[in-house]
Parts: C-alpha cells; sequence; structure tokens
C-alpha cells in the first residue's frame, strides 16, 4: 500500500498539509521588511541565514483577513521552483504518514479561493485534511489576475 508523508498545518482552525519533500524547513520568525506595491498576499521579506524569503499570508491566499505580522509567526518554508518561499500559517502541526487510499477529491461543499488551492483530502481521526497545491498557494498572482 503506497503512502505519502505530509507535513501539517492549521489556518483559521481548519487543518492543511503540503507533502513532506516540499518543505525546507519550519520555524517562528517575528521580523518581516514590507514590500511596497506587492500583492496583497505578500506579507513581507525576511532573512534566513543570508537568504532573502519572500513570505506568503496562507490566510489571503483562502480570501480570509490578513495575519497580524506582531511578534513570532508560523512559517513553513517550502522548497519552490527556483527559490525557498514561505507560507505563513497560524500553527504547526505534524508529520503524517498517509495511504494513497485514503486519498479523497476536494468536497463539493468546497467553494472560493480554498478551492483553487487544495488537491485533495484525508480523513485524520474526526478531522479533515485539505492537501494543498503547493503551486498555487504561493502563486500571489492568482487573485490578481
Amino acid at each position: 500500500m503506497a503512502s505519502r508523508q505530509f507535513a501539517t498545518f492549521e489556518v483559521d482552525g481548519q487543518l492543511f498539509g503540503v507533502e513532506v519533500h516540499t518543505v525546507q524547513e519550519v520555524l517562528s520568525y517575528n521580523e518581516y521588511t514590507p514590500v511596497p506595491l506587492a500583492p496583497p498576499a505578500v506579507g513581507g521579506l525576511f532573512n534566513l541565514r543570508g537568504q532573502v524569503i519572500a513570505a506568503v499570508d496562507l490566510r489571503v491566499q483562502l480570501g480570509l483577513a490578513r495575519q497580524a505580522l506582531q511578534g513570532p509567526v508560523m512559517n513553513v518554508i517550502l522548497r519552490g521552483d527556483g527559490e525557498p518561499v514561505s507560507l505563513l500559517v497560524d500553527k504547526i502541526g505534524e508529520v503524517v504518514d498517509l495511504d494513497d487510499e485514503t486519498f479523497e477529491p476536494p468536497p463539493d461543499t468546497l467553494s472560493g479561493p480554498t478551492r483553487e488551492l487544495v488537491v485533495g483530502t484525508f480523513k485524520l481521526d474526526g478531522r479533515l485534511m485539505l492537501a494543498l497545491d503547493v503551486n498555487q498557494a504561493v502563486d500571489t498572482y492568482r487573485a490578481t489576475h
């Protein structure tokens, strides 16, 4: 039986996950530089060991209110096609092993911006984990075009 590992996290109480191989690291950070004229989902930039990382606010990508970047904010740093990109999330979860057989397409009730970011779902101990399309989640121009 084939399985995949997902790194999980929460945004607005909803559980999300991305495949572990797409994650570079997870960390808490609290100093972000604003980016004038950037799309609304760009939360800012930060310096990670000499590398400038763009932080994408997943709340904005999901059609929610922007996250207040005051104090430590949780980041899931993803290995993008080129440079690493951070997703700003509310809470970090755990890494879970999930059987491919339990994967289901997104529910018909899922709509709006969230529907565009989700590739499918897994049921976990009474909770539904929404599997994110990493490329869509970090595409800050998606909502503006």
